[in-house]
C-alpha cells in the first residue's frame, strides 16, 4: 500500500476503520454489515441478490486477485451494498478474467475499502452483531458521519429490490420436467443447476399469485434466496399458502425461513448470521454431518416448529439453529443452505435430485 488513506468507514456504535478507497467514489452509502468467511468466490458473494444493500467484510485477506469472469455472476446487476477487504489486489492473474474487481463495482456505483484491519472489525460484529455503518471520505468528521447513520432507512423490503420485474424463462434441450422458481432474489446458478437436471425454467417475480404458477402448469416450485426480514415479503408465504400441497416444492435461503412462516412457524433476526462456506450440518434423518455454504442472517424458532405440520431436517452444528425443514405429506422440503450441485459420499443424492425425484413422482 502506498499514499494516504482516503476513506473510512464508521460503525453506528462510533468505531472509526481507515483504509484506502477503490470501486466507485460515491459520497455515502449507509449500508447493514456483515462479514463472510469464504476463501474464494468473491465475484459470486458480490452479485448474490441475498447481500442486497449489505456492506460485506471478507475475512480472506487478499481479493481481487483473480478478476471477475463474464461467466461467473449470480445476478445480471449487482445490488450489494459496499465490500470491505484486507488487502486488494488490481493485477488479476487469470486467463479468464475480462476486467478487475474495481472495475466491476465502479462500473456498478459500489463503494469499496481496504487497508484496514478486517480480523478486529469481524470481531466487532461477532460481539456486537450487525449493524449500519458508511464508507465516507477521511475527513469528514465522524459525528457527521453518524449523523448520515442515524438519519438513513435502510430498504424495507430489498425482495421487492431484487425479484425480476416480469416472467422469463431458462429452457435446456431435452427437458423432461418444468419448474416455477418464485424470484426473491435467485441466483444464476441455481437456475443453471435445474437446467443441467434436465429442467425447463419459468421465473416469476415475488409478487406472482397462486393463478399465475398455475397457468404455468408446472411439475415443481422452487421458492429462491433473498435477503431481508421474511416477515416482510410475508406475501410470498401467503403464495406458498395457497400452493403448498399442489406441487412438491423446494426452499432455498429466504424460500426456507418463507416456507416455514407459511406453515405457521416463527422467524428471528439472528445476532450476525451465517455467512461464508465450510459450515457443519446434521442431517437428523441419517445422523452424518455435512458441509455447506450459507448465507442467511434470520432464521426459524425450533420449538415453533412444534404446532406446524412440519419437521426440521437439519440442523447447524455450532449453535444447533435449524438449517432444514420439510412436510413429507405435502412433498415440501428447504434448507437454509446452499443445496451441493454434486451427490454426496456413497450415492447419495443432492437436493436437487431429490427435488426432480419428487417431481418424477408426481408425474
Amino acid at each position: 500500500m502506498a499514499g494516504k488513506m482516503n476513506k473510512k468507514l464508521v460503525l453506528e456504535n462510533g468505531a472509526v476503520y481507515c483504509g484506502y478507497g477503490f470501486g466507485a467514489n460515491v459520497a455515502s452509502a449507509v449500508c447493514e454489515i456483515v462479514f463472510n468467511t469464504s476463501m474464494v468466490g468473491y465475484q459470486e458473494i458480490v452479485s448474490d441478490p441475498t447481500y442486497a444493500g449489505a456492506a460485506v467484510v471478507m475475512t480472506y485477506p487478499l481479493i481481487g486477485n483473480y478478476g471477475i469472469t463474464d461467466e461467473d455472476y449470480e445476478a445480471k446487476a449487482p445490488t450489494v451494498g459496499a465490500l470491505i477487504v484486507r488487502e486488494y489486489n488490481d493485477f488479476p492473474s487469470n486467463f479468464r478474467y475480462t476486467k478487475t474487481l474495481t472495475e466491476y463495482l465502479d462500473e456498478n456505483g459500489i463503494p469499496g475499502i481496504y487497508g484496514m484491519d478486517t480480523r478486529a472489525l469481524t470481531r466487532a460484529i461477532r460481539d456486537g452483531g450487525v449493524c449500519k455503518a458508511v464508507i465516507v471520505d477521511i475527513d469528514m468528521p465522524t459525528e457527521e458521519a453518524l449523523a448520515l447513520i442515524k438519519n438513513a432507512e435502510l430498504s424495507a423490503n430489498p425482495v421487492a429490490d431484487v425479484t425480476c420485474k416480469k416472467r422469463w424463462y431458462a429452457r435446456t434441450a431435452n427437458a423432461k420436467l418444468s419448474v416455477v422458481v418464485i424470484d426473491c432474489g435467485v441466483k444464476l446458478s441455481t437456475v443453471r443447476t435445474l437446467n443441467t437436471m434436465g429442467c425447463n425454467v419459468t421465473i416469476l417475480p415475488a409478487t406472482a399469485t397462486a393463478a399465475d404458477v398455475e397457468m404455468m402448469q408446472p411439475d415443481g416450485v422452487l421458492v429462491s434466496q433473498g435477503p431481508g426480514n421474511p416477515e416482510n415479503a410475508a406475501y410470498v408465504a401467503e403464495l406458498i399458502k395457497a400452493i403448498r400441497g399442489k406441487y412438491p416444492m423446494f426452499g432455498i435461503g429466504l424460500g426456507c425461513q418463507l416456507i416455514a412462516l407459511a406453515y405457521g412457524a416463527k422467524t428471528y433476526k439472528m445476532k450476525f448470521g451465517h455467512h461464508g462456506c465450510n459450515h457443519p450440518v446434521k442431517n437428523l434423518a441419517t445422523g452424518k454431518m455435512e458441509t455447506v455454504a450459507e448465507n442467511y442472517g434470520y432464521s426459524i424458532e425450533a420449538e415453533s416448529l412444534a404446532s406446524t405440520d412440519l419437521d426440521a431436517t437439519y440442523v447447524d452444528i455450532i449453535d444447533g439453529t435449524v438449517a432444514g425443514v420439510a412436510c413429507k405429506e405435502d412433498k415440501v422440503f428447504a434448507v437454509q443452505y446452499e443445496p451441493n450441485t454434486t451427490s454426496g459420499p456413497e450415492g447419495r443424492k443432492n437436493l436437487y435430485e431429490e427435488f426432480t425425484a419428487l417431481m418424477k413422482e408426481g408425474k
